[in-house]
């Protein structure tokens, strides 16, 4: 819809629900098949704003010697459409507002009125923002919007969700329901109220959340129906909804499904006035509903305004003609012929354009309950009164550069963006407009009630209103020097003033304040730290190893995996323990070895979890021990093999008598009664114990495991360190013994893993804080078990499964060359 004027302004309003197949390009006549589905309070508040710019045009006070025209476009609930819209708007691709060919003079528009939703509303004040073009919304309400650095140049008539939520919350207090449920729309609307709503109610203390519930766009029952039966089954008997009416339409379908009744509805101002929902099917349910309202307002003069809208039967093709026709055909359902729509399903009646508007009953003429429509008015005027404003000024005594003042033939957007945040006027209803450093008009909300009367008849009664401001003039004006330091600071007296007068200092780390006007802030015991308001003592967070955390689960899952495969392999052995290989590899030593590393294993998980007297004493001791037994028993199947190559030469012989079973038995037990007696008098001397540490940091404390004696820690990874480096040496000197006796080979490889590991651990260990020096000391023992296990029973299985024709007696002794 347009009107030519001096200077234009846009709008952007929901006229059709929804776009089939969104028109890429504005023209001026869009297809009819873009937009479907006619909204009667859509149209009425496009037709608002056209009774307030005549209103204005006609007002010898405001704007005189100047006329406002507007171009107004359909966003159909679509944020591809309105964005399309709002782009067409500022950059002037309608014929009526081409510029002047010398490229000067005003843009297409000045300003745009909308739009009705948060989610389009803030793609398109991102762009618009970009060349300062002012845009004034009457219905999008997210608190994210009030971020001036972002949208530079948005303004808007009705209170932000901020505002909002502080409202409900109030309402909670009030009635003292401290159990709610939250249930929000999928978009910028719901999401953003929803954090809002979670962040203020744990800041104000007024209650919990029993649930919080995103309602889905579109119609999935299966979704809606989790929701409600999570209602259902909640003990929380108030239920606050951010959403549409769209929304609640389905999932007010699935309530009467599951019969859910008794819950006290807290609706939001989306659909606090959705009359689709006030039905008497639905009263049983959303009866009592306290709703949260857009200020209801009056505009005198537009009903008489709106009785005027009539088709015009002449000129069709006009698609503001067009559009009257759908309003007429929705009101009377009738027909004109061809039909304007479409939609009319069944209505064969012809509309001949003279049915009577005032002797319908129809939303369109119900003026006693403006809402959406008063913000749209404010919206308008707000616009109408900057551009006064700015055409009042006085050469020589203006804002910009130079003192100057903006004309109205080369006027830019930005310049009316500065006088908008100055406007300050009062509507004829009696409220002020004004706009703070957001952009954010003066908050101001009725509380709606849903009530249902005995006669069947459905009420909507305003029960009360909250504004922000009010709080204000009730009460009496302060005179101090300085305000009361509130808990969490100190006073410190300013120098050469008055008692009176004072700074209030933040409390330091660790300290706190408890009490209004405090000298002095007192430090919190030992495993107490400050929160951050420095008001009260809270425990200190622990730091462990943790088997809940990341790290930790990890950890545990390898030590189990290690285990495992210790006893996979030890079966195999055992079930193998007559073939050559198992019986040439000296099976007795290798099952101990392989119980060995299932320990060395195990004993990893000593390190994890909140230290113990018991863990920690325990933990190095069997560290200890298993390792020990582990290279022992490498030590001496190193030695037996050596032996075994002498015994094989001539006169060598008598070597073997001194590596019988019973004397690798009891070499075995001799090694590691050594380091048993090194654990022993370390534990009974200084004995390793947990310890709070607090030194890594001071809101913390760090659950680790002192060793005791240094010198007993020492001496027992020295003991390992020995017998490793031993059987490397030994091993490495029968590494080019022939290959029926390359176990020296496959010791030589896992020995030099084991050293490697363990020399990087020592300075990994000590320069490593806390739960990570426990990590370090695990990652050793697992990465050192590892290397042993798949070193020396690696090759070994592959031949026991994979390649069985070479667990031969003949292989084994190198007499036959079994193929690849």
């Amino acid at each position: 819809m347009h009107k030519a004027g001096d200077v234009v302004l846009g709008g952007l309003f929901q006229v059709h629900f929804f776009s089939v197949f969104p028109d890429l390009s504005f023209t001026s006549e869009p297809q009819e098949t873009t937009c479907h589905g006619f909204d009667v309070l859509g149209f009425r508040q496009v037709q608002t704003m056209a009774f307030a710019i005549n209103e204005i045009n006609r007002n010898s006070n405001l704007l005189p010697n100047v006329t406002l025209g507007y171009s107004l476009y359909d966003n159909c609930v679509n944020l591809g459409v309105g964005f399309r819209a709002a782009l067409s708007l500022i950059n002037g691709q309608e014929e009526e507002f081409i510029l002047q060919k010398s490229c000067v003079g005003a843009p297409p528009v000045l300003g745009i009125v909308g739009d009705s939703s948060s989610t389009r509303t803030i793609a398109i004040s991102t762009v618009l923002g970009l060349y300062r073009v002012p845009m004034v919304s009457y219905f999008a309400t997210c608190s994210c919007l009030s971020d001036w650095q972002k949208f530079p140049s948005f303004f808007r008539t009705i209170p932000s969700d901020a505002f909002q939520v502080n409202a409900m919350i109030q309402i909670l207090k009030r009635f003292s329901w401290t159990w709610t449920g939250l249930l929000v729309s999928d978009d910028d609307y719901g999401l953003h109220a929803a954090r809002s709503f979670q962040a203020d109610l744990a800041q104000s203390g007024g209650g919990c959340l029993a649930y919080l519930e995103v309602l889905p766009w579109g119609n999935d029952q299966a979704e809606l129906r989790r929701i409600v039966d999570i209602m259902r089954k909640s003990t929380a008997r108030v239920v606050i909804v951010f959403a549409h009416e769209s929304h609640m339409i389905g999932l007010m379908e699935e309530v009467v499904k599951q019969n859910v009744t008794g819950l006290q509805w807290i609706a939001s101002e989306a659909w606090t006035a959705a009359a689709v929902l006030q039905t008497p099917n639905l009263m049983p349910y959303l009866g009592g509903t306290l709703g949260i309202a857009i200020r209801r307002g009056e505009i005198l003069g537009l009903k008489d305004f709106l009785l005027t809208t009539r088709p015009d039967l002449h000129y069709n093709n006009s698609y503001e003609n067009k559009l009257v026709n759908q309003f007429w055909e929705h009101t009377f359902q009738c027909r004109f012929a061809p039909s304007s729509s479409g939609w009319v399903d069944g209505g064969e009646a012809l509309c001949t354009g003279d049915e009577d508007l005032e002797n319908v009953e129809t939303e369109f003429m119900d003026v006693s309950n403006l809402r959406p429509e008063y913000n749209v008015y404010k919206s308008v005027y707000a616009l109408a009164h900057a551009l006064d404003d700015m055409l009042q000024c006085v050469p020589g005594r203006g804002p910009f550069s130079g003192c100057s003042c903006a004309t109205l033939q080369g006027l830019e957007p930005w310049q009316l963006v500065h006088y908008l945040q100055k406007v300050n006027f009062t509507t004829p209803f009696g409220d002020q407009v004004s706009f703070d450093e957001n952009g954010d008009a003066l908050p101001i909300y009725d509380i709606m009630n849903w009530q249902w009367l005995p006669n069947g008849r459905i009420k909507v009664q305003t029960v009360g209103a909250i504004n922000k401001y009010v709080s204000f003039f009730l009460k009496p004006p302060r005179s101090v020097c300085s305000e009361s330091c509130p808990p969490g600071t100190r006073m410190a007296r300013k120098k050469g003033q008055p008692e009176c007068c004072f700074d209030c200092i933040l409390c330091s780390e660790g300290k706190i304040s408890s009490n209004t006007d405090s000298t002095e802030c007192t430090s919190c015991p030992e495993d107490f730290w400050s929160n951050l308001q420095r008001d009260q003592c809270v425990p200190k967070k622990t730091e462990f190893l943790s088997y809940h955390e990341p790290l930790g689960i990890c950890l545990t899952i390898t030590s189990l995996l290690g285990t495992f495969i210790c006893a996979v392999v030890l079966g195999i052995f055992i079930y193998h323990s007559s073939t050559p290989l198992v019986r040439a590899n000296n099976s007795e030593l290798s099952f101990l070895l392989l119980i060995s590393l299932k320990l060395c294993f195990l004993c990893s998980l000593l390190f994890i979890g909140r230290p113990r007297q018991w863990t920690c004493q325990l933990r190095h001791a069997a560290f200890g021990i298993s390792f020990v037994l582990c290279v022992s028993c490498i030590l001496v199947k190193t030695m037996v093999v050596l032996a075994v190559f002498k015994a094989s030469k001539p006169g060598g012989g008598t070597s073997l008598k001194w590596f019988g079973a019973m004397q690798q038995r009891g070499t075995v037990l001799v090694l590691t009664s050594i380091q048993a007696a090194i654990c022993t008098v370390w534990l009974v001397t200084s004995s390793p114990a947990p310890h709070k540490n607090t030194q890594y940091h001071n809101d913390k404390i760090v659950h680790e495991c002192v060793v005791g004696s240094t010198i007993g820690f020492a001496v027992l990874l020295g003991y390992i360190g020995l017998l490793a480096i031993l059987s490397f040496l030994l091993a490495f000197l029968a590494r080019n013994l022939p290959d029926n006796f390359n176990e020296a080979k496959l010791i030589t490889f896992s020995m030099l893993i084991f050293c490697a590991v363990w020399v990087a651990f020592v300075p990994a260990y000590v320069n490593s804080p806390g739960k990570y020096a426990d990590a370090v000391e695990v990652f050793a023992i697992l990465a050192s078990s590892f290397g042993l296990l798949v070193a020396l029973f690696g090759p070994k299985c592959y031949i026991i499964l994979l390649r069985p024709e070479r667990n031969t007696k003949k292989a084994i002794m190198g007499r036959a060359q079994p193929s690849d």
